[in-house]
């Protein structure tokens, strides 16, 4: 399938950019306000499909948007379990916090949660492209 028509891909562009930017910050406040790693992360993985589903099937059938997918879910994974074990050598608590807390009701306020959201929106946006093109590409019906 070669994708939508021009308007839909026209529409497509002039928004993705916005989405993720969105996703990006749902990310980065989400220990400030409702949201966070993964629902920045459904957001961030809700724009790279919307960009699959413009563009069609040829677009989500590449190795390397797979292999880019898979990375990133690996590295938000490979992150978070860091995090978590750096906290029981720098501290004696699994998931201790180890960064200052700094100053209530700013961005940089929480420790090390704004970077636990960092790598589980990285996790999730991964996860969410790699289930769309593994479904996109079983072709259950078959294409006309």
């Amino acid at each position: 399938m070669r994708g939508m028509t021009s308007i839909v891909k026209t529409v497509t562009r002039a928004f993705e950019g916005i989405i993720f930017l969105f996703g990006v910050y749902v990310v980065l406040h989400g220990h400030l306000t409702p949201g966070g790693g993964f629902g920045g992360g459904v957001v961030i993985g809700a724009a790279f499909v919307l960009h699959i589903l413009a563009n069609g099937s040829r677009e989500a059938e590449t190795d390397a948007r797979k292999s880019r997918s898979a990375l990133v879910e690996s590295f938000g994974t490979f992150a978070f379990w860091t995090l978590a074990i750096v906290g029981l050598i720098g501290g004696t608590v699994y998931f201790y916090n180890f960064i200052s807390k700094g100053t209530l009701f700013r961005l940089l306020s929480a420790g090390f949660l704004p970077l636990a959201n960092i790598v589980i929106g990285a996790e999730v946006a991964g996860a969410i492209v790699l289930v769309f093109i593994t479904l996109a590409s079983l072709k259950i019906g078959g294409e006309k």
